[in-house]
C-alpha cells in the first residue's frame, strides 16, 4: 500500500526545473533518497511538505490531497532538517511544550525514550547543542507527536559513527512498528544497510524509483557498491 504519492510534481526556478516528479512511498518501508547537492531532493522534500508552491502535480497522504488537507495531514506526518532555527534561548523542555501544544497526540513517554536515546539534556538550548545534536532534537520533535511517516533531509549529516549507527537501528525499530519513513542522505553507505527502496534524483528528474536490489541489479555492475554506482551515474550524466 502507497501512504504518500507524488505525480508530475513541478516547479521552476530562474536556474533550476524540477521537472515531473512522480514516486510513492510504501507503508512501514524505508526510503533512500539520493541525488548530488542542486538534483531536486530538497525542494521535491519542501513540495511535499507545502513549504514551497509547486507549479503543478499532485501530492496526496493516506489517500487524501495535501491540498485542502494540509492541517490534518501534518498531524500524521513528521519532519526533521539540519536547517531548522529554533529558538535559540529557549531549553529543550520549552520548546517542546511549545510543540507539544498543536498536536493532540503528543506522547510524552515517547518524548522521554527518545530524549534518554538520544542522550538529550532537557535543561540544554539549541545554541548549546552541536551540529549532531541538532539532529538528534529535530528527530525527537519527531518522534513525539506518533507520526505515522517520517520525511527527514540529511537526517545523519552531522553524527558521529556511533550515533549514526544508534540512529540507523532506530530506524529499523520504528519500521517495524509501521513507520513510513523516506530520508535523504549523501552517505550512501547508510542506504545499503537500511533503506528498502531506492529514489534517485539528478537535474530534477526522477531517474530511478525501485526497491534496492532492483536498484543494485538494473544499474548496477559487478560488485559494485551503492556508492560506486551513483558516482557512475553522475558521472555519465555530466558526460
Amino acid at each position: 500500500m502507497n501512504i504518500v504519492e507524488l505525480r508530475g510534481v513541478c516547479k521552476s526556478y530562474p536556474a533550476f526545473r524540477l521537472r515531473e516528479v512522480s514516486f510513492a512511498l510504501e507503508s512501514g518501508k524505508i526510503t533512500g533518497f539520493i541525488g548530488r547537492n542542486g538534483a531536486g531532493k530538497t525542494t521535491t522534500i519542501k513540495s511535499m511538505l507545502n513549504l514551497i508552491h509547486t507549479d503543478g502535480g499532485e501530492i496526496r497522504y493516506f489517500g487524501l490531497p495535501l491540498q485542502g488537507h494540509e492541517a490534518e495531514i501534518k498531524q500524521r506526518v513528521g519532519y526533521s532538517t539540519g536547517t531548522v532555527s529554533w529558538y535559540p534561548r529557549k531549553t529543550i523542555r520549552q520548546i517542546a511544550a511549545i510543540t507539544a501544544a498543536f498536536y493532540p497526540d503528543w506522547d510524552e513517554e515517547a518524548f522521554r525514550k527518545y530524549l534518554s536515546l538520544f542522550g538529550l539534556d532537557e535543561s540544554k538550548k539549541p545554541i548549546e547543542l552541536s551540529e549532531g545534536m541538532k539532529v538528534k532534537f529535530n528527530l525527537l520533535l519527531a518522534l513525539s507527536h506518533r507520526a505515522e511517516v517520517l520525511i527527514l533531509d540529511e537526517p545523519t549529516s552531522g553524527l558521529d559513527p556511533f550515533s549514526r549507527d544508534e540512529l540507523l537501528e532506530l530506524f529499523q525499530t520504528l519500521k517495524e512498528h509501521g513507520v513510513t519513513i523516506l530520508f535523504s542522505t549523501h552517505i550512501t553507505s547508510d542506504l545499503e544497510r537500511c533503506a528498502d527502496n531506492i529514489v534517485y534524483i539528478s537535474k530534477g528528474e526522477i531517474r530511478a524509483n525501485c526497491s534496492r536490489a532492483d536498484f543494485m541489479q538494473n544499474y548496477g555492475k559487478e560488485g559494485e557498491t551503492l556508492e560506486e554506482i551513483f558516482l557512475r551515474l553522475e558521472r555519465e550524466a555530466r558526460a
